[in-house]
């Protein structure tokens, strides 16, 4: 078979080259005429041989002939022939050659024909070339252009021609910088510029390409080139193949995104500030504007409705939100066609483009969506929040600054980034529950109001630790005792936690009970100890103890503090020491004995003994008050008594200093903070007697009594208090070995004391009909509103409240 005729080549690797290819001349007979060098070397025929004869007659094998007849007409048709024909070898052999004839005009009337050929294998592989070649130009999806030394542009091929918009002749003798935009020109001719001058190859290089006729299309290319040469090694400058990767790029980012918001949300159990990380990963390598709306009960850590119903709230917005958002914290409405009701409703994401725009798509009002619009915003998706089969939500995305509108791997890219923030943000929902029902358990706990003591003046805060470590044990206390007395109490159970604060609530119980018996501080920690150590056992024992979770302790500080005699007695287990400020400016940390914390068991507390001048102040607090800011307990302390050397004003706003200078905005551990200012009762307000132990002492101190309320005004609780005090005396006598001493004092009650060297206890109980006795303290029992019996190391001290203005007490 055959072709029409081309134009000889000169290149070197063309098998038809002159000086590389056997030629021959025949007549139109033909004859041959003209037999080459490199004719003989590849037929082994000499010239002398076959000039002058038919070229089928030694060329050609009989069974061959009706091949060559049909090249030889087309050839006569053509003009010319291109082919591969099996010619005979001067050794008998076959060989395969490839031809190419031309017709040659001698004369007008003689017309020879001019023949070139080559093995056949390398005219196959020369036209296989030929085919690669004009493949890379017309049919490969690759682009190819050609640069020239002076990095003009020689040439394109038809995949860049399609890129572009523009044929290979405009093309022709431009720079890349009048084809490309300048951002992304300058680094493209810096590469092939460093290739020309080194000679070293660019592979895949991966580039940004927008077109100047196109600037807001994004587009990214891999480039590879390689600097082009002739066989003397001049330079003819540089192939350059460009591939669109895009789509790959596209891919790239969209992983690299998600693999960025695994890191980024969820970074704290706070179900807004997760809505926010969630906005703020999505922008901009996704979305333009980012809103994250919440179902209202989700805000609050509770579980919202299976049916996805109720109001959103609007939690968090990207960076650079438009004027016409709905801010954070506001209801954002829904109407029932808007995406975002439809995605709640169906409970999958939706994809709105530009052809399907309309203002309900932003649940606005009508002004509202007409600015939106305006904004240029184009396309839109709105993915649920779900997680654990629970719709939380909805997140929307929008684009208006990029022209590209979001595609199914974008909603893909979005659905991924839902379903991440989904579960995070329901751990948040779920941890602010356990959260808001732990702090509910801990203040119901605490004190929710502590009562006037005429003993002193109190002020205190409670701020439980941020989010992050939980609750706390943290507790304090200001509990009244007998005898006008107040106990200031302070504690802190280790570690953070519902068990935390349960023992809390069970110790601060326990210190009421024991505050009741009249107990020593030391003698009341002692108590403790044992208490802390029973829980701790009652927690091993039921596997109660959570993983990690160090065994049960808690350190205290309890004091007592009598306004009648200005003593305060105190002990601590393990607990900072109280800071004691008196009214002449003097501020100092009593050397006050450590003591072990709570739960060690087996080593004994010490009391500590001070007398406080009228208006001194006593500050007691937790670790989390002087160990918050840096650590360094001394400088925390040094700043504490600078505060409370300050002490002048309100209690209150001592206080208010206090925190306002030692503790952070968001603390890490539980802070209870107590002050009281002492107060003492003056002496018109305390009648105290001793007694000899005689018969005639319950008449007697019947007369003290009845003058010294008659000295108060309060002669109606008279009668009431004469038999009393008769009644204790009386058991006093009878009972104890030693003295008597009756002491009244006047509050907001009247109590009434009777002391007596002997440590026994006083029962109550109900006598039958024919004893003889035992009425006494059951009928002090109804004619008082309190009793009660406290020891000391001299003896022991019943005693009596009744309300003033309360007759018969």
């Amino acid at each position: 078979m055959g072709i029409p005729a081309t134009p000889f080549s000169e290149s070197p690797e063309d098998p038809f080259a002159l000086g590389h290819a056997a030629s021959a001349v025949l007549d139109e007979h033909g004859r041959v005429v003209g037999w080459s060098t490199r004719a003989q070397e590849l037929l082994g025929y000499p010239g002398k041989e076959v000039i002058g004869r038919l070229w089928q007659e030694f060329l050609i094998d009989p069974g061959d002939l009706p091949t060559a007849r049909a090249a030889v007409a087309d050839c006569l048709s053509a003009g010319g022939w291109f082919g591969v024909m099996p010619l005979r070898h001067r050794d008998g052999r076959r060989v395969e050659m490839g031809f190419r004839s031309t017709a040659v005009v001698r004369n007008e009337i003689a017309r020879e024909w001019f023949l070139v050929g080559a093995p056949a294998e390398e005219v196959i592989a020369w036209q296989r070339d030929r085919a690669l070649l004009d493949g890379l130009y017309h049919r490969s999806p690759i682009g190819l252009v050609v640069h020239s030394p002076d990095l003009h542009i020689i040439r394109v091929n038809r995949a860049v021609e399609t890129t572009s918009g523009m044929t290979a002749k405009e093309h022709r003798g431009r720079r890349t910088g009048e084809v490309l935009v300048s951002e992304d020109a300058g680094p493209s001719e810096d590469r092939v510029r460093r290739v020309l001058e080194t000679g070293k190859p660019m592979v895949f290089t991966e580039q940004s390409c927008r077109l100047r006729r196109d600037p807001s299309r994004e587009r990214w290319v891999s480039a590879s080139a390689f600097r082009m040469e002739d066989s003397a090694g001049r330079i003819l400058g540089v192939a350059e193949t460009i591939e669109d990767v895009t789509d790959r790029h596209r891919a790239r980012r969209r992983l690299a995104l998600l693999n960025e918001a695994g890191a980024r949300i969820g970074t704290t159990l706070d179900v807004q500030r997760t809505a926010r990380e969630l906005a703020e990963a999505a922008v901009p390598g996704l979305a333009d504007y980012v809103s994250v709306d919440l179902l209202q009960p989700v805000t609050r850590g509770d579980q919202p409705r299976p049916d996805a119903a109720g109001p959103l709230l609007r939690v968090a917005f990207s960076p650079g939100e438009p004027r016409v958002a709905y801010p954070e914290g506001e209801a954002v409405p829904l109407a029932p066609e808007s995406p975002q009701a439809r995605c709640l409703a169906a409970g999958r994401p939706m994809l709105e483009t530009v052809e399907l725009i309309h203002p309900e798509w932003y649940s606005l009002d009508r002004r509202r969506a007409e600015e939106a619009l305006g904004l240029g915003v184009h396309s839109m998706i709105v993915v649920p929040l779900t997680a654990r089969g629970l719709v939380l939500g909805v997140v929307s995305l929008w684009r208006s600054r990029r022209p590209e509108p979001f595609e199914e791997d974008d909603l893909t890219v979005a659905q991924e980034f839902a379903a991440r923030a989904a579960v995070c943000i329901d751990n948040a929902r779920r941890f602010t529950q356990q959260q808001r029902t732990a702090l509910t358990l801990q203040r119901s706990l605490l004190p929710s109001a502590v009562p006037a003591q005429r003993a002193v003046e109190v002020a205190h805060r409670y701020l439980p630790a941020s989010a992050e470590p939980g609750i706390g044990g943290d507790w304090f206390d200001v509990i009244p005792l007998s005898g006008a007395r107040v106990a200031l109490v302070v504690g802190d159970v280790v570690g953070h936690g519902i068990h935390a604060a349960a023992t809390m609530g069970r110790l601060r119980t326990a210190v009421h009970t024991l505050a009741s018996l009249d107990l020593e501080p030391d003698e009341v920690l002692a108590r403790l100890d044992d208490l802390v150590n029973l829980l701790a056992a009652e927690r091993e024992a039921y596997g109660d103890q959570p993983p990690g979770e160090q065994v049960v302790g808690a350190t205290c500080l309890y004091a007592v503090y009598d306004p009648v005699s200005r003593h305060c007695s105190l002990a601590r287990a393990g607990h900072p020491p109280p800071v004691v400020a008196t009214p002449d400016g003097q501020v100092r940390l009593p050397d006050l004995p450590a003591g072990p914390p709570l739960g060690l068991g087996g080593l004994p507390f010490e009391a500590y003994e001070l007398d406080l001048p009228e208006g001194s102040l006593l500050a007691l607090y937790t670790n989390g008050l002087v160990e918050e800011r840096n650590g360094d307990i001394d400088v925390a302390l040094t700043r504490l008594c600078a505060e409370l050397t300050r002490s002048a004003g309100p209690l209150e706003r001592t206080c208010q200093a206090v925190v306002d200078a030692l503790v952070p905005e968001r603390p890490t551990d539980d802070i209870a903070l107590l002050i009281a200012r002492t107060r003492v009762l003056v002496q018109e307000n305390v009648a105290s007697w001793d007694l000899a132990r005689e018969p005639t002492a319950a008449a007697r101190a019947r007369n003290l009594t009845a003058a010294k309320l008659t000295e108060w005004g309060l002669e109606e609780l008279a009668f009431t208090t004469e038999l009393i005090a008769s009644e204790l005396v009386t058991n006093a006598y009878r009972y104890a070995d030693g003295p008597i001493t009756l002491r009244l004092i006047r509050t907001e009650h009247l109590i009434c004391e009777v002391s007596d060297p002997s440590h026994t206890s006083p029962h109550l109980r109900r006598a039958r009909i024919t004893d003889e006795g035992g009425r006494g303290l059951f009928l002090v029992a109804q004619l008082t509103e309190r009793w009660g019996t406290r020891y000391t190391q001299a003896g022991k001290t019943v005693w009596t409240e009744q309300p003033l203005g309360s007759p018969g007490g």
